[in-house]
């Protein structure tokens, strides 16, 4: 898959593949988008680089979560996961409501949690292979 063939009214959401609690994160994602809006890639994945450099994204400043909208925006840490929130149904997208904090909270919330998500939840040594039935969401 290119960039040029990204489905451009899905948002997709790039994540460290090797993280279990990226990994689990995803897996909720997809069990409560239940609009079908998002599509995943892997940061380390050929498609989730091409999109990193399309966008200019520098992941060396940037140890996060991105979220893609194609020919709209990019979106990274706090602000990424709050949007992502706002999406979902049910008391999830009350969460996006936190968006009002200062990006200086929010954000230092994200980065004390992605310093130590190795540490707390553990790595995998190969990104996911999703199942057959999750394929469909995968970039």
């Amino acid at each position: 898959m290119e960039i040029k063939d990204i489905p451009k009214n899905k948002k997709v959401i790039l994540f460290d593949g090797v993280c279990n609690l990226c990994d689990s994160s995803v897996q909720f994602i997809i069990k409560h988008d239940k609009k079908d809006i998002f599509r995943f890639t892997a940061i380390q994945s050929e498609i989730g680089q091409e999109i990193i450099k399309h966008t200019g994204i520098n992941t060396e400043s940037i140890d996060s979560i991105i979220l893609y909208e194609p020919g709209i925006a990019y979106y990274y840490k706090a602000e990424a996961a709050l949007l992502i929130a706002r999406e979902l149904k049910g008391i999830y997208k009350l969460i996006s409501y936190l968006n009002f904090l200062p990006k200086v909270i929010k954000n230092g919330v994200y980065d004390y949690i992605a310093k130590n998500r190795y540490k707390w939840y553990g790595k995998k040594e190969a990104c996911m292979i999703p199942t057959p039935e999750l394929k469909a969401k995968f970039l």
